[in-house]
């Protein structure tokens, strides 16, 4: 980029009172129009927490320093940084705007920061987990559209820890993946598997993340759950899990991702049950029904309630690509 060629406004004396707009004004030179909102959003509100809250030097270095030890925490299997995002409620509000969902549809949840893409394509009724420690579990699930139609070949991400409450990427000395797989839904939009049931377990505690939720005098535990990522063509990608009703942190997930549409109880399976999936009588059962919902209705309920929420705040917006610019018409 030749800086000669750039029409850069004016700026100097810049104070208090004026470093927002001048921030703004040499930020809105972009053809990019939502990257240019984006930006004069952030700025706007960051400049306003400063004032609102008269930052002090100190504090921002601190706040600084803080951001460095989250980037460099972070590893091929470690990111702080989605864990930080987490604790903070971000992962969980951003997931709710960007993916909304009509009610007869699975709601989702959050990543986390355990989730890889070296997971092993799985066959129905075969082993997740072979953690000798954990309650052997059978998960049995079915995938259907809102009218209740099955949809057939979506592909499933599952994940969860095993017994001690850890995933299979916090061990160094680990020989490959376990405690997480991908698979498909047969042509009936049926799928199941034999797992350990999910325990509950602290989100990692000993970096950056771990010291500010001490300071906060916030827990680190999350409820025991199961992940689950939905992937086909047409649908809206679901990012969920199910999590065990009565868990003792049900009500106080360190990273806000329990909700009562999504807590599962599990019952002991019959002989019919035992015989059909080959487990032992009374193996502990959980049995769900997932509902993905299609891009287009997905997007559209995304649309509605983007403008209708920026109405309320009294600013005139326009959808490109299906995200809010001004509307400067």
């Amino acid at each position: 980029m030749d800086s000669s060629k750039l029409d850069v406004p004016p700026m100097k004396d810049l104070t208090i009172d004026n470093i927002t707009e001048n921030t703004i004004r040499i930020n809105s030179q972009s053809s990019d129009k939502r990257l240019t909102y984006l930006l004069e959003r952030l700025v706007t509100h960051l400049h306003d927490f400063a004032r609102e809250t008269r930052l002090s030097t100190k504090e921002w270095m601190a706040a600084l320093d803080f951001l460095r030890d989250v980037g460099q925490t972070c590893s091929d299997v470690r990111q702080e940084n989605i864990l930080l995002s987490d604790i903070l409620g971000l992962s969980l509000l951003v997931d709710s705007i960007d993916h909304p969902r009509p009610a007869h549809a699975t709601e989702g949840t959050v990543l986390g920061p355990f989730h890889t893409h070296e997971a092993e394509d799985m066959a129905h009724g075969d082993v997740m987990s072979h953690d000798p420690n954990g309650e052997p579990c059978l998960v049995i699930c079915t995938i259907k559209d809102p009218e209740g139609n099955p949809i057939s070949e979506v592909k499933i991400d599952v994940w969860e820890t095993d017994s001690s409450g850890h995933y299979d990427v916090q061990y160094a000395e680990r020989e490959g993946p376990d405690g997480r797989c991908v698979m498909r839904s047969d042509e009936d939009g049926n799928f199941w598997f034999k797992a350990i049931k999910p325990v509950s377990y602290p989100i990692p505690h000993d970096g950056p993340v771990g010291r500010l939720l001490k300071m906060l005098h916030r827990h680190p535990f999350r409820p025991a759950h199961m992940h689950f990522m939905f992937e086909k063509l047409g649908y809206d990608h679901l990012i969920t899990a199910l999590y065990t009703r009565g868990d003792p942190y049900e009500t106080s997930d360190a990273v806000f991702g329990v909700k009562e549409s999504l807590l599962i109880d599990f019952h002991p399976a019959d002989r019919m049950i035992a015989k059909q999936y080959d487990v032992e009588p009374g193996t502990p059962v959980l049995e769900h029904d997932f509902v993905l919902v299609s891009d287009k209705e997905s997007a559209d309920l995304r649309a509605g309630k983007s403008k209708k929420a920026l109405e309320a705040l009294g600013r005139k917006v326009t959808l490109i690509d299906g995200l809010p610019v001004p509307d400067v018409d």
